[in-house]
């Protein structure tokens, strides 16, 4: 079985465990959130985290250690390990390593600039090359036309630097609580709304399965 396959096709553990699958994807989040609130309560009880530094740092370790946990869990228990909070786990373990070893929260604040910026420019570039990327991720959920799928893709692909650049402004102009409650409790509902916004785009271009199409 393929360790990397679609973030919209549910394996059979998937189906039998939803709790579950949405706990791991929003579980390091959860923490990290919980972590910078109670730093210094985490700090007094564990001391060792002291030498992390302070407690966004302290947060973004634990963030850390709580986003492998999830890709380890997923792959023993699903079988596979979604694209999407992979390639996210893939840049916090670099820019948060990056922050703790130099001290800064620089880089772990630009970790969502980066991980949008680099989906979004990646779906944009594929059109321009005449390839509609999100298809490949999206195909097993439903079945869209060509010109759907190009539309699709080029909505998500603005969304993301959308959220890249939401990500620079908030982070760079308010506090660090403000950043870390837009991270957890903002681009979630504004995700959810973005896709929900999507269905009458799917809606118009989807193509109608024939009995006998195995669907």
């Amino acid at each position: 079985m393929q360790s990397f396959e679609s973030d919209t096709t549910p394996t059979q553990q998937e189906k039998a465990n939803p709790g579950l699958k949405l706990a791991l994807e929003l579980g390091p989040l959860l923490v990290f959130f919980f972590a910078n609130l109670r730093g210094e309560w985490l700090v007094e009880k564990l001391p060792v985290l002291s030498a992390l530094g302070g407690p966004l740092l302290v947060a973004t370790g634990l963030f850390m250690a709580a986003t492998v946990l999830s890709l380890i869990v997923s792959k023993v228990v699903f079988k596979h390990l979604p694209v999407m909070p992979f390639v996210s786990g893939v840049v916090v373990l670099i820019f948060g390593g990056l922050s703790i070893w130099l001290q800064d929260e620089t880089f772990i604040k630009m970790k969502p600039t980066i991980v949008n910026t680099l989906f979004g420019v990646t779906l944009l570039v594929g059109l321009l090359f005449g390839k509609s990327l999100l298809g490949y991720v999206f195909n097993a959920a439903f079945q869209l036309t060509d010109e759907g799928w190009k539309k699709l893709t080029l909505r998500w692909g603005i969304f993301f630097l959308f959220l890249a650049i939401l990500n620079e402004v908030v982070w760079r102009n308010f506090s660090d609580a403000v950043w870390i409650n837009f991270k957890v409790w903002g681009t979630m509902p504004i995700t959810i709304l973005f896709t929900l916004a999507q269905m009458p785009l799917i809606m118009k271009h989807t193509i109608e399965s024939k009995p006998g199409d195995g669907y």
